[in-house]
């Protein structure tokens, strides 16, 4: 990895991008788009459209029975469980901590350690906001390390960049570098998101040996294409996005990752397996 945090030029990762979905967040049903999974069963038929379409990683929420976000151990194992009976080890499944208003660190935390998944996704600025959290991210980050749980560091700005950074000097997160999301936007109505969006975390921390971007809106698969020309992956879906490149619905989030994996092919990028996803994230430990 180059000082700059970009790989280095002709390393084989240079010619590989991670491509995940995000198949339906936490604010998102039925009434958005008929296609977008929310029972376990829907999830699974998902995974395995997306995983066919080349997704090497499938993020997700879990709802309860009024449809509403939820961190529930419970459900969390039966969409796990759903997903892995459709695609065995073909998507690494990565479960959420977003708060999404309503649940607190301390909750999210015990969450990644009741379900145990594979990976989970955590917010930074929610998770450990300030010194006083401190003490608790740490202590959910070892377990994590200890449990070979992968986490990946959602970051929504320059200061979430830069109080990551701080934490991994401080040794408050462990390993050899981070898997990070740079998040394009805000979730927010009308939001729209542009390739040069990305400029704004460019060049990445030397230490985010791993990053992905999703972004908002018609030019999803275009920031995707972006970040992969710049040694990135993309997570596309419909938690952010439900438009094809040319304005159109998406009828599934498979066509998502169909499109950004052709985009990624069309500059040399070879959508990159679980397997080696699995690999690069275990390097990072």
């Amino acid at each position: 990895m180059a000082e700059t945090g970009l790989p280095d030029k002709g390393a084989e990762n240079d010619r590989r991008a991670a491509v995940a979905v995000a198949p339906n967040g936490g604010r998102r049903g039925k009434a958005d788009h008929p296609a977008l999974p929310v029972t376990a069963a829907e999830l699974a038929r998902c995974a395995a459209e997306c995983a066919d379409r080349g997704a090497a990683m499938i993020h997700l929420h879990v709802r309860d029975r009024a449809g509403r976000h939820t961190l529930d151990a419970g459900t969390y194992r039966a969409a796990i469980d759903a997903v892995r009976r459709a695609v065995g080890d073909r998507l690494v499944v990565q479960m959420t901590t977003e708060a999404v208003g309503i649940y607190k660190p301390a909750e999210q935390i015990a969450a990644v350690r009741a379900v145990g998944a594979e990976a989970a996704s955590l917010a930074v600025r929610e998770l450990c906001p300030d010194a006083a959290a401190e003490k608790d991210f740490a202590g959910l980050l070892a377990w994590m390390h200890r449990e070979r749980v992968a986490p990946q560091f959602i970051l929504y700005s320059k200061d979430d960049a830069a109080r990551l950074a701080d934490l991994r000097r401080r040794g408050i997160v462990p390993g050899k570098g981070a898997a990070v999301l740079f998040v394009l936007g805000r979730y927010a109505a009308g939001q729209v998101s542009h390739p040069c969006d990305l400029l704004d975390f460019m060049p990445p921390d030397p230490g985010f040996h791993d990053w992905m971007v999703c972004a908002f809106g018609p030019d999803e698969g275009a920031c995707a294409v972006a970040a992969g020309a710049l040694g990135g992956g993309a997570r596309v879906g419909f938690e952010n996005n439900f438009l094809l490149a040319d304005g159109s619905r998406a009828a599934s989030n498979a066509d998502l990752v169909g499109q950004a994996v052709r985009g990624l092919a069309a500059i040399g990028r070879r959508a990159m397996t679980a397997d080696e996803l699995r690999a690069r994230w275990d390097g990072l430990r």
